[in-house]
């Protein structure tokens, strides 16, 4: 017996709406929905599965062409190059194929998933612009490598100098600033959409289709900042395989130089941003909670859920300059922190590493009566200002992010600590440098310090005195010649 196929709420329309493609992946894609659709809609079973007949198999997961450079040469052409030259081109050919497989994945982004949402109304065009953010502007600069790869390559198969066109070209991924800068809202937008039934809907059909490769959206959203931390190895490879006196070894030196630069501008407006992004998720219950050194924090050096020796779940983040305490709550179907208590400053902490079985955990009615179980994974933080009087001791998971904390939260104190030790030793060299120019300055102003170092001023006061009575000399001389006295 052939069970009733589920019919499948305007699935055929989006077949039509979907913008025209000549991605071949897109329009299966199109069909597989449009044949679904089909079947779906036939109220008879048997129009839809003929008695007898096999039902239809999964259509297979499209997969990316893994054909190597050196597959691409006949046996003669082979023969002509030796082992190191065709490991270089191989590496050469994996940077080439990498950005074809790019441009093919940031085209079906927009055409499989930001068009199709867009036209069913599934988000609206502003919710889309905040997560897909501007994909399609980065498309024309990998193309543009391409077509430099392509022009510098030979009759041959080979290009035999990639160093100056790598060069020229890098400097234009920074314009994935902005878009690696808001990944953590368009992700957070994101998982608050799929709580939408039309949007978990469309994209569970995106993933069962062939053009996903089983991926999801923000896999292919992801795809980008994935691409780029890939270039300084893609790099290093081809260096690898390049002999000590071509002359694309310097350049491509070079060229690795700039990608880490380009690589660590990004990773620090990135940082910035998740840093904003937290702090204003942060929500006060009174205005005196709201420490002024918030606005100070650039970096959020860790953040994650820890529980309280009570059992109490609390979503713990480490700045740069606090340690701030938060219970998660929603309000407006909006997720934010609730801060609890006063932010700690780092300049402040005092971190204690507790050994397992050291502390019991307890905090319900029933624990008040027990011993309660012996905690791991324990450490505490506390402020050494008196006036605060904060101790908090905080259970982790497992040992290993117990250390990640740890190591965290003293490197954070260790910076804070230097940070205090150079201001000190600053203004103590800017009280000497003060104390200095000021006895310099009484020493100039008296006659006979040779160590002075502003001894010019009175000699060229004394220079023009001697000056103006040469000159007064020279004025009487010339009177009594004038006057023959």
């Amino acid at each position: 017996h052939n069970k009733r196929v589920r019919p499948l709420a305007k699935v055929s329309s989006l077949v039509n709406l979907m913008s025209p493609s000549k991605n071949g992946a897109v329009r299966r894609f199109g069909q597989t929905i449009q044949s679904m659709s089909l079947r779906g809609d036939n109220k008879s079973p048997a129009t839809s599965l003929r008695a007898g007949s096999k039902a239809a198999g999964p259509t297979p997961t499209k997969r990316r062409n893994s054909t190597l450079w050196s597959e691409t040469l006949d046996v003669h052409q082979k023969s002509t190059f030796s082992a190191k030259e065709i490991k270089r081109q191989e590496a050469i050919y994996e940077l080439f194929r990498g950005e074809q497989d790019l441009i093919e994945d940031l085209q079906l982004a927009r055409k499989a998933y930001h068009d199709p949402m867009l036209k069913l109304a599934i988000m609206t065009e502003e919710e889309l612009a905040h997560i897909f953010g501007d994909l399609d502007a980065y498309i024309p600069l990998h193309e543009y490598l391409l077509m430099k790869l392509t022009e510098g390559t030979g009759p041959d198969g080979t290009i035999s100098q990639i160093g100056h066109i790598v060069i020229d070209w890098l400097p234009g991924l920074n314009a994935y600033k902005n878009y690696c800068s808001n990944q953590l809202a368009a992700k957070a937008l994101l998982d608050q959409k799929k709580q939408d039934k039309r949007v978990q809907d469309f994209l569970q059909r995106c993933l069962e289709s062939p053009f996903s490769r089983k991926l999801d959206l923000w896999s292919f959203l992801d795809i980008p900042r994935s691409r780029l931390v890939k270039y300084p190895l893609l790099l290093r490879e081809i260096l690898r395989h390049t002999p000590p006196d071509h002359p694309d070894g310097t350049k491509l030196e070079r060229a690795i130089t700039i990608i880490q630069e380009i690589l660590s501008d990004i990773n620090v407006r990135k940082g910035e941003s998740e840093c904003q992004y937290y702090i204003d998720k942060l929500e006060f219950l009174d205005e005196k909670q709201r420490d002024p050194l918030l606005d100070k924090c650039k970096t959020l050096l860790c953040h994650g859920e820890l529980r309280t020796k009570s059992g109490s779940r609390l979503h713990v983040f480490l700045f740069s300059e606090l340690l701030v305490l938060t219970r998660p709550v929603t309000r407006n179907d909006r997720s934010c922190f609730q801060v609890y208590r006063q932010p700690i400053p780092v300049r402040d902490l005092s971190l204690e590493d507790l050994q397992d079985g050291e502390i019991r955990m307890g905090g319900s009615f029933r624990g008040a009566f027990t011993n309660g179980e012996k905690a791991k994974n324990v450490f505490r933080v506390s402020s050494v200002d008196p006036s605060s009087g904060q101790s908090h001791t905080l259970n982790v998971s497992d040992v290993y992010h117990k250390q990640q904390w740890l190591n965290c939260l003293r490197t954070a104190m260790a910076q804070q600590q230097g940070a205090a030790t150079g201001a000190q030793q600053e203004l103590s060299t800017s009280a000497k440098q003060h104390s200095s120019s000021s006895l310099a300055k009484i020493c100039c102003d008296g006659e006979g310090d040779e160590n002075c170092p502003h001894v010019s001023s009175p000699k060229l006061r004394a220079q023009t005195l001697s000056k103006t009575r040469l000159d007064q000399k020279l004025q009487g001389s010339q009177k009594r010649e004038e006057t023959g006295v």
